[in-house]
């Protein structure tokens, strides 16, 4: 296994978060190294749903090319883009011109990762989005040299909407994070619960990253007849609003919390007796099936202990892996000069890893996988740390994201 410097060596401890640092135009006989990106919350609200263990993956999927492929040599870079899509722009720009690097992993920001499509098509460059959630990516909004992996808001959206208002939570009030994936999140649920004979009774925006007091959002969610508080946020704000929820005995009084993105990361960083019951879909998780505890064995020596990856930061190792199964196929030359025609080789091949199983890629970038409906375990039912979930539904892979019909995207 080659791997540069830069590199990940032996996890995320050694990982080196780039920053605004510039660094030097790589040298011409290292024009046969991919170069990786990693762009990721290494330090704020959602470090633990993406940041260093997304890292992590990456460097497992690498770990794992590179030993098969001896010779094949691979550079991986990080930095954190502090939740700013300003500072997390102009390291993308700092990378595509002076770095060399080749394609983005994670970008785990919905209005970077919008915003980074302009660049990403005038330097022929390739990304694999993860965490940021707005299915606008595969949207209105789509491109040729993205590929959007693991979820997106209109997916969880329809899962967790749709089965809640089946089984009576058919009044919803909507605590939403006031950002791109917050107001996609928010739009495609209220679609889902007015079509299955639903309403929506309120909502409040705040600022993502602005509070940590949601009390006066909850209470007024609580007079406002609903049966079902929404919760169009993740990381550190929906801990926040499930412990300060439980407090005020939400749950209690009847009231569902149902989260339209939430993680194992979420479940296992506020705890089960807080969790519990609440609602979620997810496209991963370790304990599904043999192949899931198989990637989990191999990559639990590289993360921190009790620490289990969540759909975005499977999804990590598992793009990354299909895009360096693609370079090969492609040639490093041709895949250097050229991101979108990595992005149709990534099209053109069956997708096959141990954290999502078999899929593929559609024409405007949506990778297709089944989905999975959970609910909290109780402490009582849980056995272990990372046991966490109930299967309630499988969302086959043809039904668990948009018809690529309703998308609008302007690549078909």
């Amino acid at each position: 296994m080659q791997i540069t410097r830069r590199a990940l060596l032996g996890g995320t401890t050694a990982a080196t978060v780039t920053g605004m640092m510039p660094l030097r135009r790589p040298r011409a006989q290292a024009d046969d190294t991919i170069r990786i990106g990693v762009i990721t919350d290494m330090s704020g609200i959602y470090q633990d749903v993406s940041g260093p263990v997304s890292v992590a993956c990456v460097n497992q999927a690498v770990a794992e090319f590179t030993a098969a492929n001896p010779g094949f040599k691979v550079e991986v870079l990080v930095a954190d883009h502090q939740n700013k899509p300003d500072i997390g722009l102009t390291i993308i720009r700092e990378w595509f011109d002076r770095n060399g690097v080749d394609v983005l992993s994670n970008v785990g920001n919905s209005a970077i990762a919008l915003g980074a499509r302009d660049q990403l098509e005038a330097k022929d460059k390739a990304a694999i989005i993860t965490t940021a959630g707005s299915s606008d990516i595969t949207g209105k909004y789509c491109s040729a040299h993205v590929v959007h992996w693991s979820w997106d808001s209109w997916c969880l959206a329809h899962s967790t909407a749709t089965a809640t208002v089946r089984t009576g939570g058919n009044k919803w009030f909507f605590i939403t994070a006031d950002y791109a994936f917050g107001h996609a999140a928010e739009n495609d649920a209220t679609n889902f619960i007015k079509a299955a004979g639903g309403e929506i009774v309120g909502s409040v925006r705040y600022p993502y990253g602005s509070t940590s007091d949601f009390s006066s959002f909850l209470l007024q969610a609580q007079g406002s007849g609903a049966n079902v508080i929404g919760f169009a946020n993740s990381g550190n704000d929906l801990i926040n609003c499930l412990k300060q929820a439980q407090e005020f005995g939400i749950a209690d009084s009847g009231i569902r919390m149902a989260a339209l993105v939430g993680y194992i990361t979420d479940v296992l960083g506020m705890g089960l007796p807080v969790a519990q019951g609440l609602s979620m879909t997810e496209t991963f998780y370790w304990d599904l099936n043999d192949r899931t505890r198989a990637f989990m064995n191999r990559a639990k020596p590289q993360l921190p202990e009790g620490v289990f990856p969540n759909m975005s930061q499977a999804g990590d190792y598992a793009g990354i892996l299909h895009y360096l199964k693609a370079v090969k196929e492609l040639g490093v030359a041709q895949a250097k000069k050229s991101g979108k025609a990595v992005i149709d080789m990534m099209k053109n091949m069956p997708t096959d890893d141990d954290a999502f199983g078999q899929g593929s890629i559609r024409a405007d970038g949506r990778k297709i996988h089944p989905a999975y409906l959970f609910t909290v375990k109780s402490p009582d039912e849980s056995t272990s740390r990372g046991d966490v979930f109930k299967l309630q539904a499988t969302i086959a892979a043809d039904e668990a994201f948009r018809p690529l019909s309703e998308g609008n995207c302007p690549l078909i």
